[in-house]
Protein backbone atom coordinates (compact mmCIF):
# COMPACT_ATOMS: atom_id res chain seq x y z
CA UNK A 1 0.00 0.00 0.00
CA UNK A 2 1.44 3.36 -0.97
CA UNK A 3 2.61 6.16 1.46
CA UNK A 4 0.24 8.97 1.35
CA UNK A 5 1.00 12.07 1.08
CA UNK A 6 2.33 13.61 4.48
CA UNK A 7 -0.72 15.15 6.64
CA UNK A 8 -0.35 18.39 8.52
CA UNK A 9 0.27 18.05 12.41
CA UNK A 10 -2.98 16.93 14.21
CA UNK A 11 -4.85 20.28 15.48
CA UNK A 12 -6.30 20.79 18.43
CA UNK A 13 -10.22 20.44 19.36
CA UNK A 14 -10.65 24.22 18.78
CA UNK A 15 -8.72 24.05 15.91
CA UNK A 16 -10.51 21.43 14.43
CA UNK A 17 -13.66 23.46 14.96
CA UNK A 18 -12.51 26.38 13.10
CA UNK A 19 -11.10 24.50 10.21
CA UNK A 20 -14.62 22.86 9.79
CA UNK A 21 -16.54 26.40 9.63
CA UNK A 22 -13.86 27.78 7.51
CA UNK A 23 -14.07 25.76 4.92
CA UNK A 24 -17.57 24.54 5.08
CA UNK A 25 -16.83 20.87 6.08
CA UNK A 26 -19.43 21.94 9.28
CA UNK A 27 -21.46 25.27 10.41
CA UNK A 28 -22.73 26.84 7.29
CA UNK A 29 -22.93 23.75 4.94
CA UNK A 30 -23.25 24.21 1.05
CA UNK A 31 -26.53 21.49 0.98
CA UNK A 32 -29.86 23.76 1.06
CA UNK A 33 -32.16 23.05 3.52
CA UNK A 34 -34.90 22.17 0.91
CA UNK A 35 -32.50 19.89 -0.19
CA UNK A 36 -32.21 18.23 3.38
CA UNK A 37 -36.45 18.35 3.90
CA UNK A 38 -36.75 16.80 0.92
CA UNK A 39 -34.27 13.48 1.51
CA UNK A 40 -35.71 13.19 5.50
CA UNK A 41 -39.68 13.55 3.08
CA UNK A 42 -38.08 10.75 0.91
CA UNK A 43 -36.78 8.38 3.76
CA UNK A 44 -40.48 8.87 5.75
CA UNK A 45 -42.42 7.94 2.58
CA UNK A 46 -40.46 4.78 2.24
CA UNK A 47 -38.25 5.29 -0.36
CA UNK A 48 -35.29 3.08 -0.75
CA UNK A 49 -32.67 4.86 -1.71
CA UNK A 50 -32.70 6.74 1.00
CA UNK A 51 -32.64 4.39 3.45
CA UNK A 52 -28.91 3.39 2.33
CA UNK A 53 -29.16 -0.48 2.88
CA UNK A 54 -30.73 0.13 6.35
CA UNK A 55 -34.33 -1.24 7.25
CA UNK A 56 -36.34 0.81 8.51
CA UNK A 57 -39.77 -0.65 8.40
CA UNK A 58 -42.19 1.56 9.37
CA UNK A 59 -40.90 3.30 12.05
CA UNK A 60 -39.88 6.22 10.41
CA UNK A 61 -42.63 7.23 8.62
CA UNK A 62 -43.45 11.14 10.23
CA UNK A 63 -40.91 13.39 8.44
CA UNK A 64 -40.73 15.31 11.65
CA UNK A 65 -39.21 12.12 13.83
CA UNK A 66 -36.30 12.18 10.94
CA UNK A 67 -35.71 15.87 11.23
CA UNK A 68 -35.73 15.47 15.06
CA UNK A 69 -33.07 12.77 14.74
CA UNK A 70 -31.13 15.00 12.35
CA UNK A 71 -31.70 18.01 14.73
CA UNK A 72 -29.84 16.30 17.04
CA UNK A 73 -27.37 14.26 15.92
CA UNK A 74 -25.95 16.31 13.11
CA UNK A 75 -27.04 19.87 14.41
CA UNK A 76 -29.66 20.76 11.33
CA UNK A 77 -32.20 23.63 11.98
CA UNK A 78 -34.96 22.41 14.42
CA UNK A 79 -37.53 24.33 13.37
CA UNK A 80 -39.86 22.66 11.15
CA UNK A 81 -41.05 26.03 9.39
CA UNK A 82 -37.45 26.66 8.21
CA UNK A 83 -38.14 25.54 4.96
CA UNK A 84 -35.76 27.16 3.09
CA UNK A 85 -32.06 28.39 2.45
CA UNK A 86 -29.38 28.02 4.92
CA UNK A 87 -28.73 24.74 6.63
CA UNK A 88 -25.94 23.56 9.49
CA UNK A 89 -24.01 20.73 10.77
CA UNK A 90 -22.75 21.47 14.05
CA UNK A 91 -19.05 21.23 14.05
CA UNK A 92 -19.02 20.10 18.20
CA UNK A 93 -21.46 16.67 17.10
CA UNK A 94 -18.64 15.95 13.73
CA UNK A 95 -15.82 16.02 16.49
CA UNK A 96 -17.84 14.58 19.12
CA UNK A 97 -18.32 11.89 16.13
CA UNK A 98 -15.24 12.02 15.22
CA UNK A 99 -13.89 10.71 18.44
CA UNK A 100 -16.40 8.08 18.88
CA UNK A 101 -15.18 7.30 15.58
CA UNK A 102 -11.55 7.16 16.72
CA UNK A 103 -12.37 4.95 20.06
CA UNK A 104 -13.89 2.62 17.01
CA UNK A 105 -10.43 2.60 15.21
CA UNK A 106 -8.04 2.20 18.34
CA UNK A 107 -10.04 -1.12 19.19
CA UNK A 108 -9.85 -2.83 16.09
CA UNK A 109 -6.21 -1.50 16.12
CA UNK A 110 -5.68 -2.90 19.85
CA UNK A 111 -7.33 -6.31 18.72
CA UNK A 112 -5.80 -6.64 14.97
CA UNK A 113 -9.09 -6.64 13.71
CA UNK A 114 -10.34 -7.31 10.26
CA UNK A 115 -11.65 -3.85 8.85
CA UNK A 116 -13.29 -3.35 5.27
CA UNK A 117 -13.01 0.56 4.25
CA UNK A 118 -15.45 1.84 1.48
CA UNK A 119 -16.71 4.85 -0.03
CA UNK A 120 -19.62 5.83 -2.23
CA UNK A 121 -17.62 9.50 -2.59
CA UNK A 122 -13.99 8.74 -4.33
CA UNK A 123 -13.86 12.02 -5.60
CA UNK A 124 -13.56 13.40 -1.68
CA UNK A 125 -13.27 10.86 0.86
CA UNK A 126 -10.76 8.46 -0.81
CA UNK A 127 -8.03 9.67 0.50
CA UNK A 128 -9.70 10.18 4.48
CA UNK A 129 -10.14 5.72 4.15
CA UNK A 130 -7.28 5.21 2.22
CA UNK A 131 -5.38 6.87 5.03
CA UNK A 132 -7.39 5.35 7.75
CA UNK A 133 -6.88 1.74 5.87
CA UNK A 134 -2.82 2.29 5.80
CA UNK A 135 -2.58 3.90 9.60
CA UNK A 136 -4.68 0.16 10.36
CA UNK A 137 -2.17 -2.02 8.27
CA UNK A 138 0.34 -0.69 9.89
CA UNK A 139 -0.90 -1.37 13.47
CA UNK A 140 -1.34 -4.63 12.18
CA UNK A 141 -4.93 -4.80 11.15
CA UNK A 142 -5.47 -7.18 8.16
CA UNK A 143 -7.77 -4.70 5.53
CA UNK A 144 -10.33 -6.76 3.88
CA UNK A 145 -9.92 -6.99 0.14
CA UNK A 146 -13.15 -7.29 -1.75
CA UNK A 147 -13.33 -10.94 -3.72
CA UNK A 148 -12.85 -9.75 -7.48
CA UNK A 149 -15.57 -10.45 -10.13
CA UNK A 150 -17.75 -8.61 -8.04
CA UNK A 151 -20.57 -6.31 -10.63
CA UNK A 152 -23.26 -4.48 -8.72
CA UNK A 153 -25.37 -2.12 -10.44
CA UNK A 154 -24.09 -2.69 -13.81
CA UNK A 155 -20.40 -1.34 -12.60
CA UNK A 156 -17.02 -3.37 -10.72
CA UNK A 157 -16.59 -3.40 -7.09
CA UNK A 158 -12.58 -1.92 -7.31
CA UNK A 159 -9.85 -0.95 -4.30
CA UNK A 160 -7.49 1.72 -4.11
CA UNK A 161 -5.19 2.00 -1.14
CA UNK A 162 -6.97 -0.66 0.52
CA UNK A 163 -10.73 1.26 -0.36
CA UNK A 164 -13.66 -0.48 -2.05
CA UNK A 165 -15.19 1.96 -3.83
CA UNK A 166 -17.61 1.24 -7.38
CA UNK A 167 -16.49 1.77 -10.88
CA UNK A 168 -18.96 2.12 -14.06
CA UNK A 169 -17.31 3.26 -17.76
CA UNK A 170 -13.68 3.27 -16.47
CA UNK A 171 -14.71 5.54 -13.74
CA UNK A 172 -14.80 6.18 -10.33
CA UNK A 173 -19.05 6.76 -9.04
CA UNK A 174 -20.47 8.58 -6.22
CA UNK A 175 -23.05 5.89 -5.34
CA UNK A 176 -25.68 6.05 -2.40
CA UNK A 177 -26.49 2.13 -3.12
CA UNK A 178 -25.92 -0.92 -0.72
CA UNK A 179 -25.42 -3.37 -3.48
CA UNK A 180 -21.93 -3.15 -4.08
CA UNK A 181 -21.34 -4.08 -0.02
CA UNK A 182 -23.98 -6.85 -0.18
CA UNK A 183 -22.16 -8.51 -2.63
CA UNK A 184 -18.58 -8.05 -1.32
CA UNK A 185 -20.25 -9.65 2.05
CA UNK A 186 -21.91 -12.23 0.14
CA UNK A 187 -19.01 -13.26 -1.72
CA UNK A 188 -16.92 -13.33 1.60
CA UNK A 189 -19.26 -15.68 3.00
CA UNK A 190 -19.36 -17.67 -0.56
CA UNK A 191 -15.67 -18.34 -0.66
CA UNK A 192 -15.75 -19.14 3.57
CA UNK A 193 -14.00 -15.77 4.33
CA UNK A 194 -14.54 -14.08 7.69
CA UNK A 195 -16.92 -11.62 7.54
CA UNK A 196 -15.11 -8.06 8.67
CA UNK A 197 -15.17 -6.82 12.31
CA UNK A 198 -15.41 -3.40 11.53
CA UNK A 199 -16.54 -1.48 8.44
CA UNK A 200 -15.28 2.09 7.72
CA UNK A 201 -17.29 3.91 4.98
CA UNK A 202 -20.10 6.17 4.18
CA UNK A 203 -23.68 5.84 2.38
CA UNK A 204 -25.31 2.39 1.16
CA UNK A 205 -21.34 0.85 2.17
CA UNK A 206 -21.98 1.71 5.69
CA UNK A 207 -26.08 1.43 5.60
CA UNK A 208 -25.73 -2.43 4.04
CA UNK A 209 -22.39 -3.19 6.32
CA UNK A 210 -24.83 -2.28 9.61
CA UNK A 211 -27.87 -3.93 8.35
CA UNK A 212 -25.99 -7.50 8.12
CA UNK A 213 -24.58 -6.92 11.88
CA UNK A 214 -21.39 -5.92 11.04
CA UNK A 215 -19.97 -3.07 13.29
CA UNK A 216 -19.71 0.27 11.28
CA UNK A 217 -18.81 3.65 11.46
CA UNK A 218 -20.08 5.90 8.53
CA UNK A 219 -19.76 9.49 7.34
CA UNK A 220 -22.62 10.91 6.41
CA UNK A 221 -23.70 14.63 5.16
CA UNK A 222 -27.07 16.54 6.11
CA UNK A 223 -29.04 15.46 3.60
CA UNK A 224 -28.32 11.71 4.35
CA UNK A 225 -30.55 11.01 7.23
CA UNK A 226 -30.79 7.11 7.24
CA UNK A 227 -26.84 6.84 8.54
CA UNK A 228 -27.97 9.21 11.74
CA UNK A 229 -31.38 7.14 11.79
CA UNK A 230 -29.47 3.90 12.25
CA UNK A 231 -27.21 5.15 14.90
CA UNK A 232 -30.41 6.15 16.76
CA UNK A 233 -31.90 2.82 16.05
CA UNK A 234 -28.74 1.59 17.56
CA UNK A 235 -27.75 -0.31 14.01
CA UNK A 236 -24.33 1.63 13.22
CA UNK A 237 -22.00 2.56 15.71
CA UNK A 238 -21.27 5.75 14.68
CA UNK A 239 -22.47 8.44 11.62
CA UNK A 240 -20.01 11.47 11.69
CA UNK A 241 -21.88 14.22 10.25
CA UNK A 242 -19.91 16.49 7.93
CA UNK A 243 -20.73 17.87 4.54
CA UNK A 244 -19.04 14.95 2.06
CA UNK A 245 -17.95 16.56 -0.68
CA UNK A 246 -16.28 20.23 0.06
CA UNK A 247 -14.37 21.92 -3.02
CA UNK A 248 -11.07 20.23 -2.38
CA UNK A 249 -10.36 16.82 -0.59
CA UNK A 250 -7.31 18.48 0.65
CA UNK A 251 -9.43 20.24 3.24
CA UNK A 252 -10.18 16.96 5.45
CA UNK A 253 -6.72 16.31 5.76
CA UNK A 254 -6.75 18.46 9.33
CA UNK A 255 -9.70 15.93 10.21
CA UNK A 256 -7.83 12.70 9.54
CA UNK A 257 -4.92 13.95 11.38
CA UNK A 258 -6.98 14.18 14.31
CA UNK A 259 -9.02 11.32 13.76
CA UNK A 260 -5.17 9.20 14.00
CA UNK A 261 -3.96 11.24 17.01
CA UNK A 262 -7.23 10.74 18.86
CA UNK A 263 -7.03 6.67 17.70
CA UNK A 264 -3.68 6.73 18.66
CA UNK A 265 -2.38 5.73 15.07
CA UNK A 266 0.40 6.94 12.98
CA UNK A 267 1.34 6.42 8.74
CA UNK A 268 4.74 7.41 9.78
Amino acid sequence: MPLPLPLPAAPSRSELIEHLVRTRIAGDVATPRENNLSHYRKLATGDRHFWLGLELGDRWTDEQDVLAVMAERCGVVDDPEHRHGQDTIDPELTVGALDRAAAQLRKAAEGRKRVLFATGHPGALLDVHGTLALALRLAGCDIVRAPLGLYPDDGVVVQFQGVAVYERGASLWHTHSPEPMRQVLDALARTGEAAPDLVVADHGWAGCAAQHGVEAVGFADCNDPALFVGEAEGTLSVAVPLDDHVVDPRFYEPMTAYLLAAAELSVG
